[in-house]
């Protein structure tokens, strides 16, 4: 069956990216446009209940909606940079405009460089305003006119078009659109993750229960995953359920609901969850997690999945406050499963980031590490909560489309 994809953006983006994919079977379009990027969040809110998965035309309305905590699903946006920039560039070259000295707002710095010099284009007159939240069309504006009066900018590139249709009239104007290349990579990289989501929610879920005594209420406790259970030689319990149905009630693998109670009851409770796509991997990971969980302390609960991610919940007796929302720095390096001096690096990074959302080859460079191990951190910060992915840098670039992360630690 195929994907449903609501695409938000203006009417004239929208239409655009709907044509273009049109032919691509995987998935069904559903035109969501707004006529101002300040309708975003509204437009979500009303129009995108039924999509599998949201495609925003642009960075700005996916910050926007990002920021209003509307992004609940996969999620992309169109990236601008690379053959859209530099279809632009050839188009103002042919016109006979000079691109040494132009005005670029939205895309990041060193995106506009590295396409510039690949096409053997002077860098040092040209002036960039990434986008960052907060920044308004009037925002844009102004750098625009200050680069042309104090500057000498000859053309002004805007990714946005109310910021265009305020300069058009007073300076030399192209909004640039999106590529038809960049729509296509977007969409199937959107479909891609969205089948792979929806298949990780299938995936088995095998959870190991080791109390020193038995207990009349774990059944009712486990009531909240759906989960089925069955007793084991070692006197431990064995709960059934899906990766979907344990990370609804574990908000997102933050929490387990019943662990203070069993931590209340018995003193020492370890419980160990894995996920796996066959019942055998499962119950390897789901041992992995309880003997895990057993080294952390007298009450913690580990969900272990491939690629040795193992997700560490630690009891915290009188703590009501929700897990990731104010935690300390040693509580959450032991969840995630890092050690506290990484993330601390991890939070300065968050912190002094100049561009919406960090990506692996960020983490690699600040924590100087491979880019692999950066993948691997970022995952686990993902399967915690504290991660978010919201969208993929392909434009100008070769192999794994790079994922930004929404980091909130």
């Amino acid at each position: 069956m195929a994907l449903t994809v609501g695409v938000i953006g203006p009417e004239d983006l929208v239409d655009r990216v709907v044509a273009v994919a049109a032919d691509n079977g995987a998935a069904r379009l559903r035109a969501l446009p707004y006529r101002h990027e300040d309708e975003t969040c509204d437009v979500v809110r009303d129009g995108a209940g039924s999509a599998d998965a949201l495609l925003f035309t642009g960075v700005v309305p996916h910050t926007l909606a990002a920021r209003a905590g509307l992004v609940d699903r996969p999620a992309m946006y169109v990236p601008y940079s690379g053959a859209t920039l530099l279809r632009a560039l050839v188009e103002l070259l042919r016109l006979g405009h000079d691109v040494s000295r132009i005005s670029i707002d939205t895309l990041g710095r060193a995106d506009v460089t590295e396409t510039l010099i690949e096409a053997k284009l002077p860098t040092e007159h040209v002036r960039v305003l990434p986008y960052r939240p907060g920044l308004t069309s009037a925002d844009l504006v102004d750098f625009h006119l200050a680069a042309h009066d104090r500057h000498g900018a000859t053309v002004a590139l805007t990714c946005l078009g109310s910021a265009f249709h305020q300069l058009e009239h007073r300076v030399h104007t192209v909004r640039l659109a999106p590529s038809r290349h960049s729509i296509r990579a977007t969409l199937q990289a959107l479909v891609l993750a969205t089948a792979g989501a929806h298949s990780d929610d299938a995936q088995v879920a095998l959870g190991i229960v080791d109390l020193p005594a038995g207990d009349d209420d774990l059944a009712a406790d486990l009531a909240v995953l759906g989960a089925s259970l069955a007793g084991l030689p070692d006197g431990s319990r064995l709960a059934v359920t899906t990766r979907g149905a344990l990370e609804k009630a574990t908000d997102q693998f933050t929490r387990l609901p019943f662990l203070d109670g069993l931590a209340a009851r018995h003193g020492a409770a370890h419980v160990g969850f894995g996920l796996g796509r066959t019942a055998a991997e499962a119950e390897a990971l789901a041992r992995r997690a309880v003997n895990r969980a057993r080294s952390v302390g007298p009450v913690a609960g580990v969900v272990c999945m491939k690629d040795d991610v193992d997700i560490v919940i630690v009891h915290e007796a009188g703590d009501d406050a929700p897990a990731g929302a104010s935690e300390s720095t040693g509580l959450l390096a032991r969840r995630v499963g890092l050690d506290p001096r990484t993330l601390e690096r991890l939070r300065e990074l968050v912190a002094a980031g100049a561009e919406p959302g960090i990506t692996a080859h960020r983490v690699a460079e600040h924590l100087a590490v491979q880019q692999r191990t950066a993948r691997r951190i970022l995952k686990r910060l993902e399967r915690a909560g504290v991660a978010v992915p919201v969208g993929s840098l392909q434009e100008g670039r070769t192999g794994r489309p790079p994922t930004v992360y929404r980091v909130s630690i």
